[in-house]
């Protein structure tokens, strides 16, 4: 029956139009905003206050663009290789920002972006680079504030790489440290990991000492999957108890292992990383996983769908190679985004994930436009976490509707009564020109993510003038209250 619908879904993706698939209500419309070598951002260093003024209004340019084409996610690296785009005691504050390591760029980059996304409606969640640090150049301009100096224990060197050994126990302790930092000073919806794994068919890869030390009769693949999701379990247990709705995410390599009918071509996630990210799901030690889908067609389709069959209930949200429709970058047309698109709706995946945002800025073949012309057309809410909390919060109250004469229409409510702590609820904003707005519609959100209870809404457009409103309230966990309705 599996292979029969994968059949069907297969065979179906090549004849739909990427317009027949109706914008749902709740879905993740992330991007990767790429800190290292400045791929994304940022293009100036911040050594004088008009370079300060320069690279956060790149930023915001970013965000406005992403904003206006409804994206709800921004993964925004926030530890590159042994750096981080904070200040902190843990590890330098990368040079990309300033041209010198640990330079004080005279503003919290990661605050200023969370302020800047939740502004927006969108959540920012910290993109941490896991086990590898990079060159030993890189290191050598890092000095003594280098972690393979300062805790010269966790690391290993592998081709010239610097690497933390997942190998030693410590080692997750120490990405724990950094990720309580991020969770307990900020305001952040996730945290995601990239590079949460071995280097590629690593069998030669340095921790034969801690083998012997630790294996206790396993193979050596085993112990290093068993390494691997020992540090994923316990970073998902240490950010659950600070925050409990701060979601966790890897992104794992695109193809978990070989399929009956399909081959991975010896690239997958449990065989040439030792990664094992299904068991991730099934042990409920992940919210959401961005698989790494950077391909095309019977590599993409079959792959995506063995993901969501074995998701347990969490989101899964497949990565896009959308860099290749660059020229440079690869040799990809538009539709086979398109269909990819396509494909997560058709088969109720919790979203997408574009790599790189450069991609999107630039709108690489249109995609940029179809997103926001069409495909992303109408706001979306985040997916709901019930494994964590399902009950939702109380409904706000006295929903108030004042037009200006200047054309503004302002809202006021009561607030929602729950406020457990940093999960006060914040409040979505609809509107229709029918009694009682259809809530249950995409189209008719016209606000995400308000914070306080009131909401100014000025119709650009005469054909968006709206006579009737309702607002809701939403806990961090996506849960969200019944309506109030304007009269």
């Amino acid at each position: 029956m599996k292979r029969l619908l994968l059949t069907i879904s297969l065979c179906l993706i090549y004849f739909l139009s990427p317009l027949q698939a109706q914008s749902p209500k709740h879905e993740v419309r992330a991007a990767w905003v790429t800190v290292v070598y400045g791929l994304d951002w940022p293009r100036s260093k911040a050594t004088t206050q008009q370079g300060v003024r320069q690279q956060k209004a790149e930023l915001i340019e970013i965000l406005d663009k992403l904003h206006a084409a409804n994206f709800n996610t921004v993964l925004f690296q926030t530890r590159l290789r042994g750096e981080l785009v904070y200040p902190s005691p843990i590890e330098p504050m990368s040079s990309i920002l300033t041209n010198k390591v640990n330079g004080d760029p005279g503003y919290d980059p990661l605050q200023f972006a969370i302020e800047e996304c939740h502004k927006r409606g969108m959540e920012l969640h910290a993109w941490i680079v896991a086990i590898p640090l990079g060159g030993k150049r890189h290191h050598t301009t890092l000095g003594a504030q280098s972690v393979t100096k300062k805790k010269r224990n966790l690391c290993v060197t592998y081709k010239n790489e610097h690497f933390l050994n997942p190998g030693n126990p410590d080692t997750k302790e120490y990405l724990l440290n950094i990720t309580k930092e991020i969770v307990s000073r900020y305001d952040v919806d996730g945290v995601h990991y990239d590079y949460l794994r071995y280097p590629e068919h690593a069998r030669n890869f340095p921790d034969k000492y801690d083998f012997q030390r630790y294996a206790k009769g396993r193979t050596l693949a085993q112990w290093r999957r068993d390494n691997l999701t020992d540090i994923v379990r316990h970073l998902y247990n240490g950010v659950k108890q600070l925050k409990p709705w701060v979601k966790v995410s890897t992104c794992p390599v695109g193809k978990y292992g070989d399929l009956t009918r399909y081959s991975s071509r010896g690239w997958n996630a449990i065989d040439a990383v030792y990664q094992d990210p299904q068991g991730w799901l099934g042990e409920g030690i992940q919210d959401q996983i961005y698989p790494m889908m950077y391909y095309k067609k019977d590599n993409f389709y079959p792959f995506a769908l063995d993901w969501q069959e074995q998701s347990n209930g969490r989101h899964v949200v497949p990565g896009l190679g959308i860099y290749f429709l660059d020229p440079s970058e690869g040799n990809w047309t538009r539709d086979e985004v398109d269909r990819q698109l396509n494909f997560i709706r058709h088969t109720n995946m919790a979203g997408a994930g574009h790599y790189r945002v450069e991609f999107l800025m630039k709108n690489s073949q249109g995609l940029y436009d179809e997103l926001k012309e069409n495909h992303y057309a109408h706001p979306a809410l985040q997916p709901a976490m019930p494994w964590l909390d399902n009950v939702a919060p109380s409904a706000p109250t006295q929903l108030k509707v004042t037009k200006n004469r200047d054309g503004y229409t302002q809202l006021s409510w009561n607030a929602s009564t729950d406020n457990d702590k940093g999960n006060a609820p914040r409040y979505t904003v609809y509107a229709s020109n029918s009694y009682p707005v259809d809530i249950t519609k995409a189209e008719n959100i016209i606000a995400t993510q308000v914070v306080g209870t009131t909401y100014i809404y000025s119709s650009i457009l005469p054909w968006k003038e709206y006579t009737h409103f309702a607002v809701t309230a939403i806990d961090r966990y996506g849960n969200e209250s019944k309506a109030i309705q304007s009269k």
